[in-house]
């Protein structure tokens, strides 16, 4: 077994040994740039950890790993000309340097890349990486469509909203530890397991990732503190406020997450108070711990040694441990 970081410079460089830029340029240069602006590598990472976990060489998870890292991205540019989003990463988002046109058909391009990388394998492993793609790629696009049409919604539950995470951020987490699993030949048994730990691991990660846009430190979390309140998303946290109040608080929580005022940060501190005093703040905590747990609970199903175990619950929570 390797580092997380180790791994990490092995995807890089197989990576960088994948992009070529070929004609026609406007095409491959959009790819080239967004793969590029860097990121955790969080996915890829996954596939050869659990390749290496399920006692097969990682090299040979590199393909699997390198089509859903193009996948995720190819997400990306296409979120971001839905959101009409002047940056990813700090830079320019691919239709603001480019053009929504090419950033539309290099974002086609590289979903049929991501297929295509599977050909590098055998038949039957062919095979089960394609089926697996085919259900994520697409359960990827019902998430986003969820959250499409929340923004308009105001009947929104619960269990609406968990779907939608687990569709939109969670089943990627969940292909990608699997697919390490089928390329190193594991067990159907623990092929599942896996995609399930992989799974709420991704949901508790959203849920923190919730909390952390409200209650997070600056500093360190990575993006702008408060800003799914500022654009009234609704999250689990609101969701749960809602759920918790009385009539009269109902009432001023979503005239709240219904307005555009100037002073944000007055929108934004009123909203956390509204999220400490309904007890919604302390229920995401307790709904990440549970879905913690869980992902940590399917281990113990596992064929592999107590020390793998351990390792991924150690991956677990540095993912987990992030500043609060």
């Amino acid at each position: 077994m390797l580092s997380i970081e180790k791994y990490q410079d092995q995807f890089i460089s197989y990576l960088q040994d994948y992009l070529v830029i070929k004609e026609p340029k406007n095409l491959y240069e959009p790819i080239d740039y967004i793969l590029g602006l860097g990121g955790k590598r969080l996915r890829p990472v996954l596939t050869l950890m659990t390749a290496d976990i399920f006692n097969g060489n990682y090299k040979k998870a590199l393909n699997a790993a390198l089509s859903i890292e193009v996948f995720h991205n190819f997400s990306l540019v296409h979120d971001d000309i839905m959101d009409d989003a002047p940056l990813r990463r700090g830079k320019a988002t691919v239709h603001e340097k480019w053009d929504i046109n090419t950033g539309i058909l290099s974002g086609d391009a590289m979903l049929i890349m991501a297929y295509q990388l599977f050909e590098n394998y055998e038949a039957d492993i062919f095979q089960s990486l394609a089926k697996l793609f085919s259900k994520t790629a697409l359960e990827v696009c019902e998430g986003q469509q969820y959250d499409v049409d929340f923004e308009t919604r105001n009947d929104v539950t619960i269990l609406e909203y968990l779907k939608m995470i687990e569709y939109k951020t969670a089943v990627l987490v969940a292909a990608a530890m699997k697919m390490g699993a089928i390329v190193a030949g594991a067990s159907k048994e623990d092929q599942n397991n896996i995609y399930e730990f992989g799974k709420n691991l991704g949901i508790a990660f959203q849920l923190q990732d919730d909390y952390l846009d409200a209650f997070g430190d600056p500093k360190t979390f990575g993006k702008q503190v408060g800003g799914d309140i500022i654009e009234n998303k609704k999250t689990y946290l609101y969701l749960k406020a809602l759920e918790f109040s009385n009539e009269t608080d109902k009432v001023e929580i979503s005239q709240l997450f219904a307005s555009d005022p100037e002073d944000v940060a007055t929108k934004v501190e009123l909203a956390k108070q509204f999220f400490m005093s309904s007890g919604s703040a302390e229920a995401t905590k307790q709904a990440i711990e549970y879905y913690t747990n869980k992902a940590y609970t399917v281990l113990k199903s596992l064929n592999i040694s107590e020390d793998k175990k351990e390792l991924l619950k150690a991956f677990g929570n540095s993912l987990m441990n992030r500043t609060v």
